[in-house]
């Protein structure tokens, strides 16, 4: 099969037209296919679709590029959580691991749980070195200890993705001893957040779209909690705010945004096109 042609804005525009979308300024509509490809912005009017790939309605265009400029600001407020707990989870593993192990017991096979790949594990963190070889604190190490790492130093290049490798190899009953003091929770569900903050990073990272999305994996609940989570964003929120460390801080940082922003793009966006449930904001506070 012939793939297709590129088009013009203009040709984009008819496309659009075909599909439903009403556009009342042309120009403005051609300034942002400038700056955001046709594809891309393509899937926002999914929740809009029916079964001849056209909208089952007529919807502005407006609504699309505002569903899109939503999208792209939840998507930055996430990432402020994520580094958060992201930068505790680097501290807490390198604290506990170097303490119990030594600084390079993370090195040893024996330090890890019989499903760990140690060989793939340490390609990652020739990988991490390689990467990072002319930074200063590589060539610090390079130079002075032949190349040889603390992991409270090389933990700060691990992705979140390694991280969570990283914790999932671990000797089960480091797991849980991690789990408990962090979270207060067993192993499974730490192994479940990191699976599922590693592609709600990623997502962001690479400026995917989270709205009227579903996550391939649902984090689990621990104990004691009622919320049923699905597979779309309001669940990894949820979980945001389990992981999140500094709980005194969350409804400031980002319980309140995420609030304004709401109410920022409430003309346009869906709430249950998010998995929201109607109590969604008590669900999200931290209770002090």
């Amino acid at each position: 099969m012939e793939l297709k042609r590129a088009t013009t804005f203009e040709e984009q525009i008819s496309l659009l037209e075909e599909k439903n979308i009403l556009i009342d300024d042309r120009q403005d509509c051609i300034k942002f296919l400038n700056n955001v490809n046709y594809y891309r912005l393509s899937a926002y009017y999914l929740p809009f679709k029916g079964a001849n790939e056209k909208c089952t309605s007529n919807i502005e265009f407006t609504q699309i590029k505002n569903i899109y400029e939503f999208d792209k600001e939840l998507r930055q407020l996430i990432m402020s959580a994520i580094e958060e707990i992201e930068v505790f989870l680097r501290t807490q593993m390198a604290y506990y691991h170097a303490h119990k192990y030594g600084p390079s017991g993370y090195m040893r096979p024996s330090a890890y749980n019989k499903k760990h790949n140690h060989v793939l594990f340490t390609k990652h963190i020739t990988s991490c070195i390689n990467e990072n070889s002319k930074t200063l604190v590589v060539q610090h190490h390079m130079q002075k200890y032949d190349g040889r790492f603390p992991l409270w130093v090389i933990i700060e290049f691990f992705s979140i993705g390694m991280l969570s490798h990283f914790y999932r190899g671990m000797d089960n009953r480091d797991k849980s001893a991690l789990a408990a003091t962090l979270y207060n929770v067993n192993y499974q569900t730490i192994d479940s957040w990191l699976r599922c903050i590693t592609d709600l990073r990623n997502r962001c990272a690479h400026y995917s779209r989270l709205y009227y999305v579903k996550f391939p994996a649902i984090p689990k609940m621990p104990k004691g909690e009622t919320f049923i989570p699905t597979r779309r964003v309001f669940a990894q929120l949820y979980m945001l705010k389990l992981m999140y460390p500094k709980k005194e801080k969350w409804n400031e940082n980002f319980l309140k945004p995420l609030t304004k922003l709401i109410k920022k793009y409430k003309p346009y966006i869906n709430l249950d096109h998010l998995d929201f449930p109607y109590r969604w904001k008590s669900m999200l506070m931290v209770k002090k």
